[in-house]
């Protein structure tokens, strides 16, 4: 990866005179901004003994976009030079034509440093991440015999943007990223279960090498995937259900989080679009999105339109107070941004996004939850699911589930779905656990063809009458 900090303006770039082009982009708009970026991203996937896979990746490029109202011009190039900037200027303002806007204030343009400006697989030559990921198969097949496949992976990656805004404001940010994955699939009676762990942040890949880490991530994985071994068929039909702390939280991000992002709710295509001040959630139930955790997988120092990022409370008490805010929907909305304007890179124009999603603690103790629930289920893992932003309704599927009757955990269950509506389940919340916990790095979030890295979160709770869907044993 490069060592050299990214300077387009130095190297690229004359940055009056990029300055002087962008203005002549959103003369007679409303906002815009050139957005600049370098990206390098390296992945080694070990499965089955050997090296699956590896990959090495670099882009660089720029984005120009000019806003009039509801209607943005967006253009982008891998070449950054003065000429291809000019072209780009012409393209953004068709979309704009000859103006009349007003432009918005100026953004603060305060970057608060959150991670270290660090490339994360410094000074790790990969033929060490290739050892190590030898290492970690060997480990998880000597845990148990009844391990028949390891798939361990290493991924890092280097962003480093610059944001030049009309009125002539600069801000940079570097971005590193690390992740650590370990998926393994064991056998017994010719029936065959997996399980996976792992995760990461904005943080060195040498953290994650460590053997505390790694170990301990293979010892999860195989926990996961012997549980699976022994489950038994999930039941079938309305049912109240403990949802455990931390990763299942990405039901919250999903099936309320899109819910409360700025562009549906100013477009009425949401389910919380015009209740803001009104209750939607049961009391004691509150929902954050915070940019501002340090090494964090969804953490910005600073977002993609240069606004600083905000702990934003979006549900308070049951009580909507707030929704995610880029800066061209917060402007139509009679708003502030609320540095939610993210982008996957330089070739997207930036849009309402979540950072870091999660519901604080409440005071119920999780064991007394659990003794609590007469007949439902316990799940504590989840893979893919599916949701309808306009109403909320979301399926789920359960890598992790437990039956559960008169307060004691039973035999693990396997095909469950969980079926409802977002904004159902958090009236239907009827504890909230002392033990919120973030997730382990892993969230990705797409979003109209865009992936932004994300992080959840949640304490246990409990949520009474969702449809479970799955097979009587």
């Amino acid at each position: 990866m490069s060592r050299d900090r990214f300077a387009p303006f130095d190297h690229f770039l004359d940055r009056d005179q990029a300055l002087a082009i962008l203005r002549e982009a959103v003369a007679g708009a409303d906002d815009g901004e050139l957005f600049l970026e370098r990206s390098v991203s390296e992945t080694l996937v070990f499965d089955d003994r050997r090296l699956r896979s590896s990959g090495y990746t670099a882009e660089q490029g720029f984005g120009l976009r000019a806003v009039r109202g509801e209607v943005t011009g967006y253009a982008h190039s891998t070449e950054i030079t003065a000429e291809s900037l000019r072209r780009a200027a012409r393209t953004a303002r068709l979309a704009v034509g000859d103006g009349g806007g007003s432009m918005a204030p100026p953004a603060t343009l305060i970057r608060h440093p959150l991670y270290a400006d660090a490339d994360p697989a410094e000074g790790i030559p990969v033929a060490r991440r290739i050892a190590l990921l030898r290492e970690i198969d060997d480990y998880a097949r000597s845990r148990d015999p009844r391990v028949v496949q390891v798939t361990a992976s290493i991924a890092s990656s280097l962003q480093e943007v610059a944001i030049l805004r009309p009125e002539g404001g600069l801000v940079t940010d570097i971005r590193p990223m690390a992740r650590l994955n370990v998926a393994v699939i064991v056998e017994n009676n010719d029936r065959r279960e997996s399980g996976g762990h792992g995760g990461g942040g904005r943080v060195s890949l040498a953290g994650l090498m460590q053997p505390a880490h790694w170990q301990a991530a293979v010892d999860e994985a195989l926990r996961i995937a012997l549980v699976n071994l022994r489950s038994v068929p999930a039941p079938a039909g309305v049912m109240d259900v403990v949802l455990g702390p931390g990763w299942p939280g990405i039901l919250l991000h999903e099936a309320v989080g899109h819910g409360l992002e700025g562009d549906f709710n100013r477009k009425k295509a949401s389910a919380f679009a015009g209740l803001m001040g009104q209750r939607v959630a049961a009391p004691g139930v509150t929902v954050i999105d915070d940019g501002t955790i340090p090494d964090r997988r969804g953490s910005i120092s600073v977002d993609d339109e240069g606004t600083p990022p905000a702990r934003n409370v979006l549900i308070e008490d049951g009580i909507l107070v707030g929704y995610m805010q880029d800066r061209q929907n917060a402007r139509l909305m009679g708003v502030a941004p609320t540095g939610n304007g993210r982008r996957e890179s330089f070739a997207h124009a930036p849009m309402p996004r979540m950072t870091n999603t999660y519901m604080p603690g409440g005071e119920a103790d999780p064991a007394a939850i659990l003794a609590d629930l007469a007949d439902g289920i316990y799940a504590v893992g989840f893979g893919g699911g599916q949701v309808d932003i306009t109403n909320g309704k979301f399926v789920f599927s359960c890598t992790e589930a437990y039956r559960v009757r008169n307060g004691v955990v039973g035999d693990p269950i396997r095909g469950a779905t969980l079926i409802g509506d977002g904004a159902t389940a958090l009236r239907q919340v009827r504890a909230v656990g002392n033990d919120m916990a973030l997730d382990p790095g892993i969230g990705n979030c797409g979003k109209q063809g865009q992936w932004v890295p994300v992080g959840v979160g949640q304490p246990t709770l409990l949520i009474g009458g969702l449809t479970v869907g799955g097979s009587a044993a």
